[in-house]
């Protein structure tokens, strides 16, 4: 029996006990957020797994994007990114591998890591097809289905599926046009097949058969965004617009079956449109868990485009966003480095946390932070810190004459002058 049905059925788990203690809420909350939907919690009955809770109520969550390409196949490296992402606080982590050898590189990920691990199939059964058929539009429907049962039976416990783009979705795509293209990798292969098949989307007309894979291996379903814009001037379009309804209409189906469910969220999104596309989301989806990618809310800053989603993330998070993909600096330019899934995973911890400043009025930390710089307590700003070592690091290698002060302000030091005067 899944968790869906056990909350409904009034049963507390060991996971819902574990997702509570650590949000500080009661098990009662978890458990009503999971029957109703407005919770997942990922699990795995191949590997244990960091229990993580992810939607209303709770803190909100960073995912690490890792994965080879076409051009670099090193699993080494991926396997040191999914140490860092770990490392920097990452809350589950996205295997997207699209070169090698798939199922041996996402093996070797799951065993190095305690996150929750999600995949996207069609990545591979697509490439599978390139290679052996010399294109993607010649992939058996098949092949969909057994590459997901294969993905989840080494662990893989949350998946990004897209099942919402089918024929409405491609006429309203096509009769808009867009500024930036097409930009998702899902969305490309599965709308170039369509279009050559001349048939609907095997993900959307065997939703059923889906669900009864997921379903058998407790896969968490996260409706993939393959209409996402990726630029500001496609935000909120007619296409995106039609894939969030139809993968809404699914999630509900999926819901009753007792398959968890994410709704995926859009890429590149002015500031002035991402509340709406929050609410939009939460209300045509009967608040199922939001996964904002990103977002990124300018295109014109390649090489931090970690510190535009942050950005992004931070208001998306404040308006109740649950999940957040993080962006790296290397994003829209080459594949990252482990240095750079650190500092993207930093970028979306930070933003998440301002979020939930607002969303969740989580302001214990800041408060603590305010008070030991008031008192010119360095360690206890070390502790409460995000990333102790690198605050560490940075003033141990500046240190002043005056270690109660920063090479900041010096002999002139604004605390300590008016310390002398005032007793805060």
């Amino acid at each position: 029996m899944g968790l869906i049905e056990d909350a409904r059925r009034g049963v507390v788990t060991e996971e819902m006990r574990i997702v509570a203690a650590a949000e500080g809420v009661t098990e009662d909350f978890v458990r009503r957020g999971v029957a109703e939907g407005h919770i997942v919690i990922p699990v795995s009955p191949y590997r244990k797994v960091k229990i993580c809770g992810i939607g209303e109520g709770l803190r909100t969550k960073v995912n690490a994007s890792i994965g080879t390409s076409s051009d670099i196949v090193d699993v080494d490296m991926e396997i040191e990114k999914a140490r860092q992402a770990e490392l920097a606080g990452a809350d589950t982590l996205m295997e997207l591998s699209t070169g090698g050898d798939f199922l041996e590189i996402r093996r070797r990920v799951v065993e190095a890591t305690t996150l929750s691990v999600g995949s996207v199939p069609l990545y591979q059964a697509f490439i599978e097809a390139a290679r052996k058929h010399g294109a993607v539009v010649h992939m058996e429907a098949d092949d969909l289905f057994r590459i997901t049962a294969e993905q989840a039976k080494i662990g893989t416990n949350f998946m990004a599926i897209h099942t919402g783009i089918n024929y409405e979705t491609m006429k309203r795509l096509k009769n808009q046009g867009r500024h930036g293209g097409l930009v998702s990798r899902g969305g490309a292969f599965m709308t170039a097949w369509m279009l050559h098949n001349e048939k609907e989307n095997p993900l959307y007309s065997e939703f059923d058969y889906l669900l009864e894979i997921l379903k058998e291996h407790e896969v968490t379903l996260s409706f993939g965004n393959g209409m996402r814009a990726g630029a500001v001037h496609d935000a909120t379009d007619r296409a995106q617009v039609q894939e969030l309804l139809i993968n809404a209409e699914l999630a509900d189906k999926a819901h009753e079956q007792g398959v968890q469910t994410i709704i995926e969220g859009p890429g590149h999104i002015p500031v002035d449109e991402i509340q709406t596309n929050v609410v939009l989301q939460k209300r045509v989806t009967n608040r199922r868990p939001f996964y904002m990618l990103g977002p990124l809310v300018t295109d014109i800053a390649p090489g931090y485009d970690d510190r535009v989603a942050a950005i992004g993330a931070a208001l998306s998070s404040s308006y109740g966003a649950d999940f957040i993909c993080y962006v790296t600096p290397a994003e829209h330019l080459a594949l990252p480095t482990p240095e750079e899934v650190y500092e993207g995973v930093m970028s979306s911890r930070i933003a998440a946390h301002v979020g939930d400043m607002i969303k969740l009025k989580k302001r214990d930390d800041d408060l603590e932070m305010g008070h030991a710089r008031r008192d010119l307590d360095w360690e206890r700003q070390f502790a409460v810190a995000m990333n102790p070592e690198r605050a560490r690091k940075i003033r141990d290698e500046r240190m002043p004459a005056d270690a109660d002060a920063c090479t900041m302000c010096g002999d002139y030091c604004a605390l300590k002058i008016v310390g002398r005067h005032f007793n805060f």
